[in-house]
């Protein structure tokens, strides 16, 4: 394991919401090599227990917090049960996310609803219940997956770009809200990083994304994981209400 770069980091907790695979993993991953202590959120309770196990093979305290973020009252219950294990939550980095993909004309409202629920519902109930650990300390560091479509919108995606979107506005404003209290709030937009999400495209769509991508290829979800374990640390103590793209000059 490569030394730490975020000394200052060791020995802090953070709730990770989907953090049993994909971009959460490696975020966990990337965390945890600075010393953080991580609470793995996720619904699928098989997958997060072996993650929580690779985390602890890092030399860390790991553990699995099972829990439909849709549903606020187990939320807050999720966020009691992370205080009382560690004492406090440092960092909250709101990863969770689905896709319900199709044109608005044939779009359900299941579909819609689903997609709003888990990424800006959980999203919000997330950070509200969080908040008041790190308001008692007087530092934090609120991390949120938005997508470069909020930014500028994707055929197929209304309810993900809307909830995308509505990740950036929260960002924002949760920003104004605490920031007098040493809490950061920043969203990061990725474009399209290796994922299940991009495992499903079909070749024709691949070879149909890529042209549109300065770097001519997909990023890696250590990419992401390295800026939010920047965006955790104090050199990133005076970034605040801001949305960082990662997207490989997708966005120029």
């Amino acid at each position: 394991m490569r030394g730490k770069s975020y000394p200052e980091l060791e020995g802090k907790t953070a709730l990770i919401t989907g953090a049993a695979r994909g971009i959460g993993k490696a975020i966990a991953k990337r965390l945890a090599g600075e010393g953080v202590n991580i609470a793995v959120n996720d619904v699928m309770e098989d997958t997060a227990a072996a993650t929580v196990g690779e985390l602890k093979g890092l030399g860390i305290e790991a553990d699995a917090f099972i829990c439909d973020i849709r549903d606020s009252e187990a939320v807050k219950n999720m966020i009691g049960d992370v205080t009382e294990r560690w004492g406090k939550i440092d960092i909250l980095v709101n990863n969770a996310g689905i896709t319900r993909d199709t044109l608005l004309l044939k779009m359900s409202d299941q579909a819609w609803d689903d997609v709003l629920a888990i990424n800006l519902r959980g999203t919000y109930a997330c950070t509200k219940f969080t908040l008041r650990s790190m308001m008692k300390q007087r530092w934090g560091r609120i991390i949120s997956m938005a997508s470069i479509a909020g930014l500028i919108g994707n055929v197929g995606q209304t309810n993900y770009s809307a909830s995308k979107a509505g990740i950036i506005a929260f960002t924002k404003s949760i920003a104004r809200e605490v920031g007098s209290l040493n809490i950061t709030a920043n969203a990061i937009a990725p474009g399209f990083i290796v994922s299940e999400m991009t495992d499903k495209l079909t070749p024709e769509q691949k070879d149909a994304i890529l042209p549109m991508i300065a770097l001519r290829r997909y990023g890696q979800p250590e990419n992401i994981a390295d800026l939010a374990a920047f965006l955790a640390s104090d050199r990133a103590a005076y970034i605040t209400g801001q949305v960082i793209s990662i997207d490989g000059g997708m966005i120029s």
